[in-house]
């Protein structure tokens, strides 16, 4: 195993059956490895699988077939060997998600949304707080951490969603269209505040994406058709 390798799908299938009992095959037969601190993009027309795949990487639904394996320092994880109780663990403290729409609870200020996760983790609600605060002046929005997400725009809350999905120090983020319901100044300044949190953190970024604006800033294009990645190459 390639020692720079955070996570691969090794022979993965999956499928599903509609109301009329037509089974539809999404993923074939799928290899797909990803390596640290690089950002990925993964491209193809709606309804090829993409949001399927990283649903499967991100242990929030197990593959038909096929093995998915997370790599965390000399942690080897394999997601069918461990109980659902331990890959939600896995999910909070090794996986961060970033979606298009922010999903901040609407109860909670910026800088509670921050914190849930380390909280789940066990932080105390002091050390919590203390790496939201360190976060919300990493993704420039300190002065709005008492402010409730509907009176926050859109690209605030993102970039919230963006500091929530990093509190723990995740060897993975999953973005599945985070630009997506953003306006184009505000795409862009997510966009590059994602890849100075790879350049600067190391981290690695999968991006699901139509935009190729999105896949132009990443390291690594993935193009995928018939179930499988059609295409790798570099972006530039």
């Amino acid at each position: 195993m390639n020692n720079n390798i955070v996570i691969e799908a090794v022979n993965v299938d999956k499928s599903y059956s509609s109301t009329k009992g037509i089974n539809a095959i999404v993923l074939d037969d799928l290899n797909l490895s990803l390596y640290r601190g690089q950002m990925t993009a993964i491209m193809g027309p709606s309804g090829v699988g993409k949001s399927t795949l990283l649903h499967l990487l991100g242990s929030l639904a197990p593959p038909d077939d096929g093995t998915i394996r997370l790599f965390d320092g000399n942690k080897d994880i394999d997601y069918n060997k461990i109980s659902k109780d331990e890959l939600a663990i896995i999910r909070n403290r090794k996986i961060g998600f970033i979606f298009q729409f922010s999903h901040l609870l609407p109860e909670f200020t910026a800088l509670e949304n921050i914190m849930i996760p380390a909280l789940i983790a066990g932080d105390s609600r002091s050390t919590a707080e203390k790496k939201a605060n360190e976060l919300l002046k990493l993704v420039e929005v300190e002065h709005r951490s008492k402010h409730k997400p509907k009176e926050l725009s859109g690209g605030e809350q993102q970039r919230i969603a963006i500091a929530r999905a990093i509190i723990n120090q995740p060897v993975l983020v999953i973005a599945d269209e985070p630009t997506g319901n953003l306006d184009s100044k505000n795409a862009t300044a997510v966009l590059k505040l994602l890849n100075n949190l790879k350049t600067q953190k190391g981290m690695t970024i999968v991006i699901a994406t139509h935009s190729k604006d999105v896949a132009a800033m990443a390291d690594r294009i993935l193009i995928m058709g018939n179930g499988k990645i059609a295409d790798d190459s570099n972006s530039n």
